[in-house]
């Protein structure tokens, strides 16, 4: 008995490895057209793949700025970001993640929301893969293309023309930083008028959008 569990065990998992590995490999050159949080978004879904050529850079230096300062030099994980986390979660309160943009796009394209320990191993595992397969390019044109950006609201493309009436393409440095100041709760900040924290932390992320140009903190995404 306990050989045959032995055996399933080994078999599903070699069967997950396997299904993973070509998934990640298809996305590497695939529009991802739908995701699971689209899916069950219950409202009716706007959304415009756009390849990251056609998205203004100062997009790209806006969500480093807010999301992930160490984006270009980290493996996809930020480990002292998660220690920090860990620590603030420990004394208890809000519940705060260390998350970067790459565990962001590996849990926004192949994984669902919400915590678990379940989902943050298979996070972990799919942030591995993307990291090694697609590289640190296609992990932001992703990430830009399925992050969540208004209410049925998906990508910067879509978001660009909800919010200003234009394409991603030409953002100014305040419009990009608006959104990225939006992108961890969309369905509650506003992007048009924002007031108070999201105002402040809007005008943060366009002062740091500068520190990301002059210190090529961008340079991973473009070389």
């Amino acid at each position: 008995m306990a050989l045959k569990l032995a055996r399933f065990l080994l078999k599903f998992a070699l069967g997950f490895v396997l299904l993973s590995l070509a998934l990640v490999i298809v996305l590497r050159f695939l529009p991802v057209t739908y995701t699971a949080t689209m899916l069950l978004d219950e409202n009716s879904v706007t959304r415009d793949w756009e390849p990251l050529s056609d998205i203004d850079r100062n997009m790209v230096r806006a969500v480093i700025a807010a999301e992930d300062g160490k984006f270009c030099s980290h493996d996809g994980f930020d480990r002292e970001a998660i220690e920090k986390a860990i620590e603030r979660n420990a004394q208890g309160g809000r519940i705060r993640g260390g998350s970067t943009i790459s565990q962001q796009t590996a849990k926004n394209v192949f994984l669902w929301q919400g915590g678990g320990y379940f989902r943050k191993g298979m996070e972990a595992w799919f942030t591995l893969l993307i990291e090694n397969l697609w590289g640190k390019r296609r992990i932001m044109e992703v990430y830009l293309n399925v992050a969540e950006t208004g209410i049925g609201t998906y990508g910067v493309e879509a978001g660009a023309e909800r919010y200003f009436g234009h394409s991603a393409a030409r953002l100014t440095p305040d419009e990009a930083a608006r959104m990225a100041a939006a992108l961890p709760l969309p369905k509650k900040r506003s992007v048009k008028n924002p007031s108070g924290f999201v105002r402040r932390y809007g005008n943060t992320i366009r002062a740091r959008i500068g520190v990301v140009s002059r210190d090529g903190l961008d340079a991973c995404v473009y070389e």
